[in-house]
């Protein structure tokens, strides 16, 4: 096809769209861009519709096919209470969102074609975390949930997220994100949907439903014997501020919320990157934890599903002490959370991603626990027969799992602050208890490489390389073994480090897992990896 061909199906295409577009806005946008013979943002718009799969949808908040918008969500929502027509009679469907841009008209857009399909919507209020959707899942006993979310993404973006339950997935598969094939069926039905300005939005079956009070009375019932601590806590302007601090207030905890980030903003104004884990992300919660005293910072993601954590630690500097805060990572929180989990005596399975820190499974093991290691993501995680504890290294943990099948930051938040309490009460603190857990397992540290990209396809070339020449010596250690698994690679050295080599399912990323006995190791092992990559 010519350039002239291209661009005239293009044109026509996106001409179309905008016709169908029940969003006046974005419609406009479209036909502005069709006026002015703007092809570049025309094939920005029209790149492809996108792809729903086990991680439903995620893209920045814009006009096209190619991007989260009215007409978007709307054909997806039909093309899910279609497949679930499918699988059971009248369905039930939970929908939730965040604070996002668009994410309160997504909502009330899903809900309308819900309840026009012959569906019922339980909406909850607006602007209030992912945990919140899956929990309500399981306690509705509903047999779907949407949450409108893009987690800890850039501003522009948003998302939709989807979990099963009730009649259609039951068992250790209730209330969990859903898996394939449900992913591809639904995608089929989305193909197959109509213009969106053609599906019918109506209101007669839908419910308004708050289980906030709900929610909060389970989290708080996983406080510990300990309370006697201050808490310095920060939403990074997502949504689980509210829920959170009155958790932890019920809980026994004395709470101060980071002023700065405390109000949900979708523009997220005091951080390059609304991650807890990004480089300066906690430096206003440290600033603020340091004014009031705090025993331990605690910090959200936007949705409030992940946790992150800091603690004070004391630096001697040519004879000048001095307290710095000292961020957890994921790998050492789900040990502390798994080791104090433990010595409280909950039975069952502890689980993490094979990308995590083999730590926990040396952690049940010491406590006589069964241990299972999952694929990435919390859709594999949750599905962990007899769970009791799971996570994964990009501080997702789930502490409750027969409330929330999935990562919950502010339930996770009420069990380390408890640890945190039970440290202070003792005279130690959460590092020391981190070198007992070394000391009684033996050490294992945990260190992230990540290579971000513009040009995809060296992604690509990365992992062919990683599998037709993988190499032969890190840090120099000699690989012993080499694993290969449905996303990536494992390599393991005679000194037992350990580097695991995947593609971000989400980003424009190629990701190492670095992990050594020896915290020294880390970066002589990070110095060969990008020599051995090239990027």
């Amino acid at each position: 096809m010519s350039d002239n061909a291209q661009n005239t199906t293009l044109k026509d295409f996106a001409r179309t769209w905008a016709e169908h577009d029940p969003d006046p806005q974005t419609k406009q946008q479209v036909l502005d861009w069709l006026e002015e013979g703007n092809q570049e943002e025309l094939a920005k718009a029209f790149n492809g519709p996108l792809e729903f799969g086990t991680a439903g949808l995620r893209a920045e908040v814009g006009p096209g096919q190619s991007r989260m918008n009215r007409a978007t969500v709307i054909r997806t929502t039909f093309g899910l209470i279609e497949w679930l027509k499918t699988q059971t009679t009248n369905p039930v469907v939970v929908i939730g969102c965040d604070a996002r841009h668009g994410s309160a008209q997504f909502q009330e857009d899903a809900a309308g074609v819900i309840s026009a399909a012959g569906g019922k919507a339980l909406v909850l209020p607006k602007e209030n975390p992912t945990p919140l959707t899956a929990f309500t899942v399981k306690s509705h006993n509903a047999d779907a949930g949407i949450m409108v979310t893009a987690s800890h993404n850039p501003p522009a973006d948003n998302g939709y997220k989807v979990y099963l339950g009730g009649r259609v997935a039951t068992g250790d598969a209730e209330g969990v994100q859903l898996i394939s094939p449900a992913d591809k069926e639904i995608a089929a039905m989305i193909d197959a949907a109509p213009y969106a300005d053609e599906i019918t939005r109506d209101s007669q079956n839908i419910e308004h439903v708050d289980t906030r009070a709900d929610y909060i009375d389970r989290a708080v019932k996983l406080v510990g014997p300990k309370t006697d601590i201050t808490v310095a806590l920060t939403a990074m302007h997502g949504v689980g501020a509210a829920i959170g601090e009155e958790v932890l207030n019920r809980a026994g905890f004395n709470v101060s919320l980071v002023p700065e980030q405390a109000q949900p903003d979708p523009d997220f104004p005091t951080v390059a990157f609304p991650n807890p884990e990004e480089p300066g992300a906690l430096d206003l919660g440290k600033a603020h934890a340091d004014k009031i005293g705090a025993d331990i910072l605690i910090a959200y993601d936007p949705d409030a599903d992940r946790c992150a954590a800091a603690v004070p630690a004391v630096q001697v500097t040519e004879g000048a002490t001095t307290k710095q805060w000292r961020q957890l990572s994921g790998d050492e929180t789900g040990a502390l959370l798994g080791d104090y989990l433990a010595r409280r005596g909950v039975k069952g399975t502890f689980a993490n991603s094979l990308v995590s820190s083999r730590l926990l499974g040396r952690v049940a093991a010491h406590h006589g626990l069964e241990h299972e290691e999952t694929l990435t993501g919390f859709k594999w995680i949750a599905r962990t027969k007899d769970l009791a504890f799971g996570y994964e290294e990009a501080i997702g943990f789930c502490p409750d799992p027969e409330a929330v099948r999935d990562k919950d930051g502010i339930s996770t938040s009420v069990v380390l602050a408890s640890l945190a309490a039970e440290c202070k009460a003792e005279g130690t603190s959460l590092l020391e208890r981190l070198d007992s857990i070394y000391a009684q397992v033996g050490h294992l540290h945990t260190a992230p490489l990540t290579f971000r990209v513009d040009d995809l396809s060296i992604i690509a070339k990365g992992m062919e390389k990683v599998t037709n020449q993988p190499p032969t010596q890190l840090a120099g250690s000699p690989i012993a073994k080499v694993e290969k698994f449905a996303q990536g690679s494992k390599f393991f050295t005679e000194n037992d480090d350990r580097v695991i080599v995947r593609p971000s399912g989400t980003e424009p990323k190629l990701k190492c897992y670095l992990e050594s006995p020896d915290p020294a190791r880390l970066d002589a092992i990070a110095a060969d990896l990008r020599e051995y990559f090239g990027i």
